[in-house]
């Protein structure tokens, strides 16, 4: 995928780590120049109180050969959105990828807990932070990217719309958060297909993140250990594969045919025929709803 995409220029919007930061760095290994948005910098930490920061982000974008560009918005704050997209008008005259990645909500969801019990702030500071973020920064940004045919939003949930329309995701915010942004992706693609462009909403599976990685008390190195702990977790995937998955649509000159469609890593892994970092190709979903999902022991054979 090397210079696949040399010349496009990329916003990811939640590129401090996880997802976002994979996918900022797959595109600038493609080429790209990548606009790396975030809350955490190296002076300031978010409310998340995590250590990583966007600069990072950005310094892994140019070395993997891209160009990484920094810049800490809140995109819960209309101006400061709108100012980002000036920004990248100004600097760049043209917009090719919209990623929107932000989340930020770990901390937040009550799992198992039902509505009536659930602290109501926290669930509606969830909303905010999982749908109206994705929402005020389309709006600042689509019109800038409907300036070229080609275009394309990728909408980054958890779960398919297949899988989230019939279970229950665990807490009624989560369930409710993550269900909306397919929906974001299906209704913005109504929008753009008259400007020729297109969006999509996309999952990855079960993600060695770093709060996931810490959680298990494991690394990327030695994520097989935590098996023990959770035997379904053989299914998981690195960040890098959903990184890998949006190059490969990003690349695709007929990537129009998926637009509205919810997509996964493993599914459009099985299509283009890229893998995780370690050569496999893990179809988290199929697995979940195959193996897991029916009480079948863990096994992975045949799902990666």
């Amino acid at each position: 995928m090397h210079n696949t995409l040399k010349g496009k220029v990329a916003l990811v919007a939640g590129a401090t780590r996880g997802t976002g930061r994979a996918i900022a760095v797959a595109l600038g290994g493609a080429g790209a120049t990548v606009y790396c948005t975030g809350r955490s910098t190296r002076e300031r930490r978010s409310e998340m109180n995590r250590s990583e920061t966007i600069e990072e982000t950005a310094e892994l974008v140019t070395r993997a050969g891209g160009e990484g560009i920094a810049l800490q918005v809140d995109h819960l704050e209309s101006e400061q959105v709108r100012g980002l997209v000036e920004r990248i008008d100004r600097e760049q005259g043209r917009l090719d990828l919209l990623v929107n990645d932000i989340w930020g909500g770990e901390a937040l969801a009550a799992w198992d807990t039902p509505l009536w019990e659930h602290p109501l702030d926290d669930g509606l500071r969830l909303l905010r932070l999982a749908i109206d973020t994705h929402v005020i920064t389309s709006h600042h940004a689509l019109p800038l990217l409907i300036r070229n045919p080609g275009g394309l939003v990728v909408e980054v949930t958890d779960g398919t719309a297949e899988y989230n329309a019939v279970n229950y995701r665990v807490s009624f915010f989560y369930d409710l958060a993550k269900v909306s942004v397919n929906r974001l992706a299906f209704a913005q693609a109504r929008e753009l297909r008259p400007h020729g462009c297109a969006a999509v909403s996309l999952t990855p599976g079960w993600l060695r993140s770093e709060v996931m990685l810490e959680h298990f008390g494991v690394t990327e190195e030695n994520w097989r250990d935590a098996t023990e702990r959770e035997p379904h977790f053989v299914i998981s995937e690195s960040p890098a594969y959903i990184g890998r998955a949006i190059v490969a649509l990003a690349a695709d000159e007929d990537r129009g045919r998926w637009s509205g469609q919810s997509l996964s890593s493993g599914q459009l892994a099985q299509v283009y025929g890229f893998t995780d970092v370690d050569g496999s190709r893990p179809d988290a979903w199929r697995y979940i709803v195959e193996v897991q999902d029916r009480g079948g022991p863990a096994d992975a054979t045949g799902y990666r």
